[in-house]
């Protein structure tokens, strides 16, 4: 514990720019709440619905299509004098990637949540990440006027997704049942709310005095766990000085120590002042971010860039938060290793409008043009060496894929620069191409995630593709012994052709590969060509009899024989090829199909339902646990084919209102038969 410094709430001090990420679970009203504040700020007319499709966040043709953030959307407004820019960070997990970038270079996060039991787990996984970067925040409680329990049970509720205490700012002020304002606890007084205009202040009345009173105390009990000065006057009874109160709700904010709660109504503009006051008076600004970034006090010219967006007649924008010093238009800068990025035009973001600006200083957040060799996430200055990236950006695990192609041939290339450039913008995707089968394989966090992927490529760039599940690594293997004879012979005009081997095939234990021997004696097939049976016999095994590659086989060269003039290298492949396509059919031959270890995490309440799924997608139940260090959840270990994962992610969300997630990794073969052994071989092209 120790004393606060007064007098850091000077009224008209201008506080320089400011970087706050809204984020919370999904349809808590976040977009709605970025509206309600421009509204207020000035920045736009009116705050328009989210169902008119007019916002300012969601502005993309996917985000209105699908009534939802998709994408973080940036928005610089003023409030009494000072710049501040908004992030509105998409809600859904499957877009939660999208915040990385953004919270790093933030100076705090406004958390909007709601008095929803089911998005408890949402938004923990949110308070976690917080917690884990160091990032201040402010709990904005949405959607008051709709909530049925009292203040103090809903605190109650969301208090354990929080490590540190939530601390009451506000409670509500209710007539008859209904909310109609609030109560400041730090001013006492009351706010009568009205629609889409600032409150009214009010007497506090009388029934509501004694819970004010109430609620006070253990607002000021919460901040004397860290001023020995408070404790005392708390001690003593003796009524602490109000600015004195809030400078440690500012110090202690700041310091993380706390996470202050307001309360509002976003959709009709209520609590938007209050919430906009303690954004401009509490919140850090740019130079403590810098330190919690590890930023030099006499560095260069530092420029985090936070999001990357192509434009159709701008070109590429990297959205950047200026960390320190100044950007001018035609300003170099470097990336780590020295390539140089020219800064060609500095643009102020309102959504998708851009006014463009001579310059940009530190902790202002602008979009830099044409930086084509910056990414998301790297750190830009203006030393001539460039600089490590102060975030280092892990993508997490796919848990979703499909196999995409161009419906049309002359669209490949094309294709394949429009996803670059669309991985560029988000780079949790992942684009790999599958040898086996020769598919271009398109990953990402869910199914809703690649469908807008898929719905940016037909719509944004105008190429129409086609989408299926990617093929299964099937492979196949046999089950007893045999010896054959292959004779390659072929006499047409001059030189023939001649080969002749004798081939012990045998199977070999789960995971042992291939093996491949001789036991040649008394040179019956000269050793210059015993490299090209095996040559012969690994290129059949690419596709055995059931139309998959072949493995835990052994073959050996046992005989055979040769001609002095027709036998070459291609007879004696051609003659094991023949060797292993007739004797391989003879050898009960299997098909094997990847069987999976899979980690689930999931909030308890939903592990029963998680472990009744695993068997109906033919998995086995390995046993399941306590998540270490998160209260309220559990891993659930088991094995399952890899032809169940495929869709797994969404039946995985849809018991748990969408915050579930996965690990696999490969952890054997299994024998496939039956009726989805022969789905696989005509799916193959091939039967048994």
């Amino acid at each position: 514990m120790g004393n606060r410094a007064g007098g850091n709430r000077a009224g008209g001090r201008r506080t320089g720019p400011k970087c706050i990420a809204i984020i919370g679970p999904f349809s808590s009203g976040k977009t709605t709440l970025l509206e309600a504040i421009l509204a207020r700020t000035g920045a736009i007319p009116r705050q328009n619905p989210v169902a008119s499709g007019n916002t300012v966040s969601d502005h993309s043709p996917e985000a209105r299509a699908h009534a939802m953030s998709v994408e973080a959307t940036f928005a610089t407004t003023e409030f009494m004098g000072d710049s501040i820019t908004f992030v509105d960070c998409p809600g859904s997990v499957e877009f939660a990637f999208e915040s990385e970038p953004v919270l790093a270079a933030c100076d705090a996060a406004v958390v909007v949540a709601e008095a929803d039991e089911k998005k408890m787990p949402a938004l923990q996984l949110i308070m976690r990440r917080l917690d884990e970067i160091g990032l201040p925040r402010i709990l904005f409680l949405n959607k008051v006027d709709k909530a049925v329990a009292g203040i103090r049970e809903t605190l109650k509720m969301l208090q354990p997704t929080s490590a540190v205490p939530l601390l009451l700012r506000q409670i509500p002020l209710r007539k008859d049942g209904v909310v109609v304002g609030s109560i400041d606890l730090a001013l006492e007084r009351a706010y009568v709310y009205r629609e889409y205009a600032p409150s009214e202040v009010a007497e506090i009345p009388g029934d509501d005095k004694a819970r004010e009173i109430e609620a006070r105390f253990s607002m000021l009990e919460t901040l004397a766990d860290h001023d020995d000065e408070l404790m005392e006057q708390l001690l003593e009874e003796i009524e602490p000085p109000k600015d004195a109160v809030f400078d440690d709700l500012a110090a202690d904010l700041r310091a993380g120590a706390v996470t202050p709660v307001l309360i509002g109504t976003a959709e009709k503009g209520n609590g938007v002042l209050r919430l906009l006051k303690a954004i401009r008076h509490d919140v850090p600004d740019v130079e403590t971010t810098r330190r919690r970034l590890g930023v030099a006090e006499d560095a260069a010219t530092i420029v985090q860039v936070m999001k990357t967006i192509h434009t159709a007649h701008g070109g590429k924008l990297s959205v950047s938060r200026i960390l320190s010093g100044q950007v001018a238009d035609g300003a170099e800068l470097y990336v780590e290793g020295g390539d140089v990025a020219k800064v060609s035009g500095i643009y102020r973001m309102l959504g998708k409008d851009q006014a463009k600006l001579a310059s940009a200083g530190a902790g202002d957040t602008v979009a830099l043009g044409k930086l084509d060799a910056a990414r998301t996430g790297q750190t830009l200055t203006s030393a001539k060496n460039g600089m490590a990236p102060l975030l280092e950006l892990t993508p997490p695990e796919p848990v979703y894929a499909f196999a995409l192609r161009p419906k049309e041939r002359k669209d490949d290339v094309k294709m394949s620069a429009a996803i670059q450039r669309l991985a560029e913008e988000d780079p949790s995707l992942s684009l790999t191409r599958n040898q086996d089968s020769a598919e271009t394989v398109l990953s990402g966090h869910g199914e809703m995630h690649l469908r807008v992927v898929r719905e940016r490529l037909e719509g944004k760039n105008q190429i129409p593709v086609e989408g299926h599940a990617p093929a299964v690594p099937y492979r196949e293997t046999i089950r007893k012994p045999i010896e054959q004879r292959g004779r390659h012979k072929k006499q047409s005009g001059g030189h023939g052709q001649f080969g002749d081997v004798v081939l012990q095939i045998k199977p070999l234990p789960r995971g042992s590969g291939f093996q491949f021997t001789d036991t040649i004696s008394g040179g019956v097939v000269p050793k210059t060509y015993i490299q090209s049976v095996e040559a012969g016999v690994r290129d059949y095994l690419k596709s055995g009899p059931l139309g998959f590659p072949v493995v835990d086989v052994a073959v050996n060269l046992s005989d055979g024989s040769y001609h002095s003039v027709d036998s070459s290298d291609m007879a004696f492949q051609m003659a094991a090829k023949l060797a292993m396509k007739e004797g391989m059919a003879q050898c009960s031959p299997v098909l094997l199909e990847p069987v999976m270890k899979v980690e689930i995490v999931t909030p308890s309440d939903a592990t029963a339902k998680i472990i009744a799924l695993v068997p109906q997608r033919r998995g086995q139940i390995l046993g399941y646990d306590a998540r270490p260090g998160w209260p309220g959840w559990d891993v659930v270990e088991a094995t399952m084919p890899q032809a169940e994962i495929g869709d797994l992610i969404v039946e995985l969300r849809s018991a748990t209102a969408g915050v579930a997630s996965y690990r696999t990794g490969f952890d054997h073969m299994a024998e496939l038969t039956g009726r989805l052994a022969d789905d696989a071989m005509n799916a193959n092209g091939k039967a048994a």
